[in-house]
């Protein structure tokens, strides 16, 4: 009986584990013997192209969520940070651009990591809950991305911004390509490096992180801000994907991130998760969004089908714990 007992214990373990990856070969492998259009390579390439932006946000949630902290500001400051960075990406009445692409660039990429760290100041210093100072930094970057365009979108950029987004590099779209080198980045950072032991230590127990000598503030204000200037990034693919810089960008697109953090494994309660399973979580989305619309199911359903994947990924994250 005993026996039997461990067994249970060890296969609930391996699948709490690896079940995630076996469900995203189990949906794709269901979507491509129903629809032969999504095993096709043009889809492919549109699925790589489609998780880029939420991948992007995705990493830096990760940490956030390690820390057993929370991010809601994302999408607002991805809106706030790309109606910066194409103001600065707009050609003139004669065609010609009057900054370099690097200059929107690094625009976008510093109001994304200020926002961040004002986060993580607020946070770590004054001790403020994560979720309320992240959702007051999403109304307040929303204000001020409406503010500073005063609603309209931002229009008439370069060709060089607009490559960003819309062109590719041996058949890759450019945006993946950026995505992959963001989880690569992440990967590093995450299990390769001192900063990324810390994350894990503070998430794990901040309180004996910090008696063991961890700068605890100085961890969450990095990963915070780290978080913010991913969201920069984001801002930038995505204005150049859609070649302007709408204030309303970004839209509900915090919860996507969470939701694929939480599908890929990485604990709400802190200490636990990886950049691997970030990475599946992301592609489920993806891969779940594309193939309900070949399928021609309404898109009002597909929010239901990520809070109900969402709702059994924490169940699963209980009962592991149990």
């Amino acid at each position: 009986m005993e026996t039997r007992t461990t067994n249970w214990r060890s296969a609930g373990a391996f699948f709490s584990k690896y079940g995630i990856y076996f469900a995203f070969v189990i949906l794709s492998g269901t979507l491509a013997i129903y629809s032969p259009a999504f095993r096709s390579l043009p889809n492919i390439k549109n699925i790589l192209e489609q998780i880029s932006v939420n991948g992007i946000m995705a990493i830096g949630m990760t940490l956030v969520i390690i820390t057993a902290g929370i991010d809601l500001s994302v999408g607002s400051v991805l809106a706030l940070s790309a109606v910066v960075g194409t103001s600065f990406a707009q050609v003139n009445d004669q065609g010609t651009q009057e900054h370099t692409v690097l200059v929107p660039i690094a625009m976008g990429l510093l109001v994304g990591l200020g926002c961040g760290a004002i986060n993580g100041i607020l946070i770590a210093k004054r001790r403020l809950a994560p979720f309320i100072v992240t959702l007051g930094m999403m109304t307040v970057a929303r204000g001020f991305a409406l503010v500073y365009t005063k609603g309209r979108p931002v229009i008439n950029l370069s060709d060089v911004y607009d490559t960003i987004g819309g062109t590719s590099l041996g058949g890759i779209p450019l945006p993946a390509i950026i995505f992959f080198v963001v989880l690569l980045l992440g990967i590093f950072i995450l299990h390769y490096t001192r900063f990324g032991r810390y994350v894990y230590a503070v998430g794990g127990n901040e309180l004996a992180a910090k008696v063991s000598g961890v700068n605890t503030d100085r961890i969450l204000i990095g990963v915070y801000a780290l978080t913010g200037a991913l969201a920069g990034v984001a801002g930038i693919v995505e204005s150049s994907r859609v070649m302007s810089g709408p204030p309303a960008a970004g839209q509900g697109y915090e919860l996507d991130a969470i939701a694929a953090v939480v599908i890929g494994g990485t604990s709400l309660s802190g200490g636990v998760g990886s950049i691997a399973g970030t990475l599946v979580g992301v592609l489920i989305i993806g891969v779940m969004s594309n193939g309900l619309d070949l399928l021609n199911v309404p898109s009002y359903w597909q929010p239901i089908a990520k809070g109900l994947i969402i709702i059994c990924a924490v169940l699963l994250d209980k009962k592991s714990k149990n």
